[in-house]
């Protein structure tokens, strides 16, 4: 428990005391509600911590059980799906998307190519048919989604996906392996791990969330409430609602692109298996060439969405300071959600990181509190 009465548990090894001190900071300093954060090195655990509230009003603790939305995390998940049906010789990332989901080659999109959707660089970022709803209306958003022509032809422009990816790389999936992406995630990734990690939860789940808390000065969410904006138009299929970010429909539904529900411990663990070349505690999700596959930089530079200089790979994105920073090793991958949840791995060091909070950040990008413990983390990573 920190000095204000702040409740704080779970265990930090010696070696990484700086991440506990920053953790205690983001809640003394930073305005911290609720979150957690946790680190594995060398396959071990050696971080995990979680504390504050699940409310606002700091009436409910945050528990050792205790998940939340952790936004486009899901984004990584859903390419995990696909890099772990490449594992498995049942798909080939560099055939059009249209050979495993037909009704996507309208508009001219038959040539585009799902390592193209990985990379961020298919140019189907917008589905202008979709109407405010559709994003809880998965076969109503794929068919606005199908029935879009591409932004721009597929490979010559970087541009973060931020609704269609999920939707495209969930049809894949369920194309190939007759499993909706939560399903196959659930039952090839975070099941296995025993990972707190998933998309579309079960009402005992559920009732184990926390309540995400709008930040109004995080400019993501801002650029896409901003008529005339790419990402606003990009966001055509949000529900016109209030509580969208904690309704029942994002937590018990799919929502590929943005709905997955976990905490830090089991996204940590999922990224140690990528740190570990496909393989944590005994227990081998992909095989150590596919691991190789899914680190491949792909694009760098300013991203025709956001206008962010980004480095982006085959699902992930890369350490791109100062807007998503993974510590010090411009060679680490992950993925940011945008309330301020990240998780990410160090290949070279074998280190994982994972950070989840119930208040989104500040500014653009991986925001302050997130940004302070990664550097922590991999700071003392280097030295271990």
């Amino acid at each position: 428990m920190t000095n204000n009465g702040i409740p704080i548990e779970g265990f930090c090894d010696t070696e990484f005391a700086a991440v506990k001190e920053t953790f205690y900071e983001n809640f003394s300093s930073r305005n911290e509600i609720g979150a957690g954060v946790c680190v594995y090195k060398d396959g071990e655990k050696v971080v995990d911590l979680w504390g504050g509230h699940k409310d606002e009003d700091r009436q409910n603790p945050w528990t050792e059980e205790t998940i939340v939305l952790m936004n486009s995390v899901a984004k990584s998940m859903c390419a995990l799906a696909v890099h772990a049906l490449s594992d498995q010789g049942k798909l080939n990332i560099n055939a059009p998307v249209a050979e495993y989901w037909p009704e996507f080659a309208q508009k001219g999109k038959s040539h585009i190519l799902v390592r193209h959707v990985l990379g961020h660089e298919c140019g189907a970022i917008f589905s202008d048919q979709a109407v405010p709803g559709d994003w809880f209306n998965y076969p109503a958003q794929c068919a606005a989604i199908a029935a879009q022509e591409p932004a721009f032809e597929a490979g010559t422009k970087g541009a973060y996906n931020t609704i269609n990816i999920g939707f495209i790389l969930g049809e894949v999936v369920r194309h190939v392996s007759g499993k909706s992406i939560g399903q196959f995630i659930r039952d090839e990734i975070s099941g296995p791990l025993g990972a707190e990690y998933n998309i579309g939860l079960s009402p005992e789940e559920s009732d184990l969330c926390a309540t995400m808390h709008l930040n109004p000065e995080n400019v993501f969410w801002s650029d896409g409430a901003q008529p005339g904006s790419n990402l606003h138009r990009a966001w055509s299929g949000r529900p016109e609602r209030d509580d969208l970010l904690n309704c029942s429909e994002i937590r018990e539904g799919e929502l590929p692109a943005f709905g997955g529900h976990g905490n830090a411990r089991g996204v940590a663990k999922i990224y140690a298996m990528l740190a570990g070349d496909g393989e944590v505690e005994g227990i081998r999700i992909l095989k150590p060439k596919t691991v190789e596959q899914a680190s491949k930089l792909v694009w760098q530079g300013t991203c025709y969405m956001t206008g962010w200089d980004l480095r982006m790979g085959l699902g992930f994105e890369h350490n791109s300071p100062p807007y998503i920073a993974m510590g010090n090793n411009m060679s680490a991958f992950g993925k940011l959600g945008s309330g301020g949840a990240l998780g990410f791995c160090d290949r070279e060091r074998n280190l994982a990181f994972s950070y989840c909070t119930n208040f989104q950040c500040e500014g653009a990008g991986t925001g302050i509190r997130c940004r302070l413990l990664g550097e922590a983390a991999a700071g003392v990573a280097q030295k271990v």
